[in-house]
């Protein structure tokens, strides 16, 4: 099996065409479990599996490296794009992908006939408690307090595609990150676990995020965590409509325009080579 591994920010993938294998999507799940795994195989955070559509030009299947399927992931999308564009898959500057979280467009940004930056359509995402989903019985779920082992945390929440919860610190302590991340990622009041993510603000264009990404664990980008700081930070008046959001693994600039989200962000291809499965 062909592949490529790609990164962006630091999040890493396997890429598939799966247009025309015999693999059942569940069986994807599988698949991911064993080619991500950092020791006995190539090693990434996630598998991204394309396929055809019939309401989109192309399809994106994305399975975490636990074997659990995500609706959606913003760094994946974005080596998703380079992947299929490079290999001729889909050839234009502006494409829809369909995700679970429904269909994206893509605008890839050219520099000498090569992909610079790839600009992708995030949408709104949700506050809805239910769609997040979250066991609350408020209209939001915004600067709630909940209490992890000897801290308390004030916490907000949103569905971006998947669940994301921020808070918001005044300095990012990667100790703290990885003894209350994986906490809040599985406390009860997430009946689907969330992502977490540590969001320090500089000014009004300038955030740090550190992401504990749920069935990840702690990484060094996460897309979809990077937008929802953003929109959580623009919504409380945090920061402006346009910022950049810089993670451990790089920067992404997130443009709030009508009330949609916009990424833009490099991806990048590490290696290709056949995968013995």
């Amino acid at each position: 099996m062909k592949f490529w591994k790609l990164q962006g920010i630091g999040n890493d993938f396997i890429a598939i065409d799966g247009r025309y294998d015999h693999i059942d999507k569940d069986d994807y799940g599988k698949l991911a479990k064993k080619i991500c795994h950092r020791r006995f195989s190539v090693g990434a955070d996630g598998l991204l599996v394309v396929k055809n559509s019939d309401i989109s030009d192309v399809e994106m299947v994305y399975y975490n490296s636990d074997g659990s399927r995500a609706s959606m992931c913003g760094n994946g999308l974005r080596c998703f794009v380079k992947f299929v564009y490079d290999n001729n898959i889909v050839k234009k500057e502006k494409f829809d992908v369909y995700t679970l979280d429904g269909v994206k467009k893509i605008k890839i940004n050219l520099c000498n006939d090569k992909i610079d930056t790839i600009t992708v359509n995030m949408g709104q995402g949700s506050f809805k408690p239910i769609d997040i989903p979250v066991n609350s019985n408020k209209n939001i779920f915004i600067n709630e307090k909940i209490t992890i082992l000897d801290k308390d945390f004030v916490i907000s929440s949103m569905l971006m595609g998947v669940p994301h919860t921020i808070v918001f610190v005044d300095d990012i302590n990667m100790e703290e990150v990885h003894k209350y991340g994986p906490l809040i990622e599985k406390h009860p009041i997430f009946p689907k676990n969330t992502n977490v993510n540590f969001v320090k603000i500089i000014d009004k264009k300038n955030i740090l995020v550190r992401t504990w990404e749920r069935g990840c664990g702690y990484t060094l980008g996460c897309g979809t965590g990077i937008t929802a700081s953003a929109i959580m930070s623009s919504y409380l008046n945090k920061v402006d409509n346009s910022v950049k959001v810089t993670s451990e693994g790089g920067s992404i600039i997130i443009d709030l325009i009508d009330n949609e989200a916009y990424m833009s962000g490099k991806a990048e291809k590490i290696c290709e080579g056949n995968l013995e499965v």
